[in-house]
């Protein structure tokens, strides 16, 4: 016992040592871990929910949580382009999946380019970049990654018809599987997790590896690494076992689930388009565009929805303990972010691709060695917690009609609640904030701020540092802050005013009205106004339609009184702020 006990204290003495050694060799520069995870709203322990996601919440319980982080565009390709490139959707003028802003707008700078010219060894892995055109078939290498962008081979299984439901139906949008039934008997976000694992054992050993043009180079510190899961991203494809932490009786659906009495029919995203791809829901044969969704699916998606998200946690988990294993923890900089939000039911919706809350509101962590874990230095800083060994609290609510609760759904076991929530702000944040926030914690010098005109700007950005808001936080900063901007701005595009296929997700060349929205502490105000795709002009004059909520009394934006001539003073007050635009935010 003592021999082992001693192998282990020499392992680690050694992997220290060896770690320092590197690290000062590359100018003592911190690395970067960089996580996006596909769909992901706040729904974590660490923000109060009943979810169990204990390595997210470790993580969060050493870093800096913000609780009013907002996404750009709420869907996939726009909003990763925007927060990559520190530019908001009407400055890389990509709406869909489309074009490739190098081409569509300006050759901008990425976060990980930006990273990579500064000496870093950059690598992505999974989705990062939307995968296609919008990064150019290539994830945007050799640009943004010094090696190849890593991409799992069971990606092309994932709508594959492998859900096998009690009647013996293949399914492919609620798919808990059994990985030994599955192609290549693994998962995306698994194969990812064991590349991350993979790529810090080879930086940590000094691997080598041939550049874009042929060079020999070397896997080394410092690193900006990017990893991107899937889950949950529909379809809820995850092994089985994680279903059974969420039993039916034990979730709660939306208290809004019904479509608000003056939302707007524009403001409105046809989830049909997209859910009526999976034979589950198609064998339903809802009604386009409202449906509404029956009540047992309510259940069964957040069901599927919260089994994904403990899924994705264990996957990360087993990185951040790499960090460990190699000694990166206490030099390694985390961002945690999801890339939009997704709506759970709220407001008849089962999707992304609007204004709403549900869908701009998104985690986002800042890990800071020395800042956010309060200066405590450890060798074992993250080590993996398996979400099997906890469960939400059960309700005592009445089990959904017509779903009958199998045996495996047993609630006898522990009750999982996070031990810290970890240091929080209240303060508005946006996920352009993300390039110069990042940049400013490595201590990179951060891009200037984008003139009116930027097209032609290889580098600059549209949003702020939060950087000394977080050390303000922990008393670091010549002065005390606690807000760097006084609003937020999300936008949406439509192709008509009445809801359609194309509706949720409309072609460039189709786009005639853009929802802006801005987010004040009191109010979120949206103006549906006309808009040119060849010139990207919008029309503030060609107001379609336009949305108020009174946030102190409707948090969960479900009255718009934009209509209401009570409100009439603050609506011509929103509007007129909403004109200004985006820099009218910055303190």
């Amino acid at each position: 016992m003592k021999s082992r006990l001693f192998q282990l204290f020499a392992l680690l003495v050694v992997t220290f040592c060896h770690a320092s050694s590197k690290r000062a060799k590359n100018g003592g520069r911190p690395n970067v871990l960089f996580i996006v995870i596909d769909d992901l709203r706040p729904k974590l322990g660490c923000y109060g929910e009943d979810i169990v996601s204990p390595n997210i919440d470790q993580l969060a319980s050493k870093s800096m949580r913000f609780t009013n982080a907002h996404v750009q565009q709420a869907v996939c390709a726009p909003s990763r382009v925007s927060f990559l490139t520190g530019r908001r959707p009407d400055t890389t003028r990509l709406y869909d999946f489309g074009s490739y802003w190098r081409k569509a707008a300006g050759n901008y700078t990425t976060l990980p380019q930006y990273f990579k010219e500064q000496g870093y060894f950059s690598a992505g892995v999974g989705k990062v970049f939307h995968m296609g055109i919008s990064s150019n078939g290539s994830f945007d290498y050799p640009y943004s990654w010094s090696i190849p962008n890593y991409w799992p081979s069971t990606e092309q299984y994932i709508t594959s018809k492998v859900c096998i439901t009690p009647e013996g139906k293949k399914h492919n949008l609620l798919c808990p599987v059994d990985l030994k039934t599955q192609p290549e008997g693994t998962l995306p976000d698994i194969q990812n997790a064991d590349y991350a694992v993979d790529l810090l054992k080879n930086i940590y050993d000094g691997a080598p590896y041939v550049d874009f043009f042929g060079e020999n180079q070397t896997m080394q510190e410092p690193f900006f690494v990017g990893l991107g899961f899937r889950k949950p991203h529909v379809p809820y494809k995850y092994p089985e076992e994680f279903k059974a932490l969420y039993p039916l009786d034990s979730i709660q659906i939306a208290k809004d689930k019904d479509l608000p009495s003056e939302l707007p029919s524009v403001a409105y995203a046809p989830y049909l388009s997209t859910l009526d791809n999976y034979d589950d829901i198609a064998g339903l044969n809802l009604s386009f565009p409202y449906g509404p969704m029956p009540i047992d699916y309510h259940y069964l998606i957040r069901q599927n929805y919260y089994s994904s998200v403990s899924y994705t946690d264990y996957q990360l988990g087993r990185v951040l303990s790499a960090l460990d294993k190699y000694g990166f923890s206490d030099n390694t900089i985390i961002s945690f972010v999801g890339d939009h939000g997704w709506q759970l039911g709220e407001h008849s919706e089962f999707s992304k691709f609007t204004n709403y809350l549900y869908a701009t509101n998104v985690p986002l962590l800042f890990h800071v060695p020395g800042v956010t874990d309060r200066g405590v230095r450890s060798k074992r800083k993250f080590p993996l917690i398996h979400p099997l060994k906890f469960k939400p609290k059960p309700r005592t609510s009445m089990k959904p009609s017509g779903i009958l609760m199998s045996a495996s759904e047993s609630t006898e076991k522990h009750m999982y609640r996070p031990r810290d929530q970890g240091p929080t702000s209240n303060a508005f944040a946006e996920l352009v904030d993300l390039f110069p926030t990042v940049s400013d914690l490595a201590g990179l010098q951060v891009p200037s701020l984008c003139p009116e005109d930027s097209l032609n700007e290889t580098l600059c950005r549209e949003g702020v540092s939060l950087a000394p808001l977080i050390k303000s936080h922990f008393g670091g900063g010549e002065q005390n802050i606690s807000n760097v901007k006084t609003c937020t701005i999300s936008q949406y595009p439509r192709p008509s005013d009445q809801p359609e296929k194309g509706s949720i997700l409309p072609k460039l060349a189709t786009i005639i009205i853009m929802g802006y929205s801005m987010r004040t502490s009191d109010y979120r105000y949206s103006e549906w106004v006309g808009f040119n795709h060849t010139t990207f002009q919008m029309d503030w004059e060609d107001l379609h339609a336009s949305e108020l909520y009174i946030l102190a009394n409707d948090p969960s934006e479900d009255n718009n009184v934009a209509q209401d001539p009570t409100y009439i003073d603050i609506v011509q007050e929103m509007s007129s702020k909403l004109h200004q635009g985006w820099r009218d935010c910055i303190l």
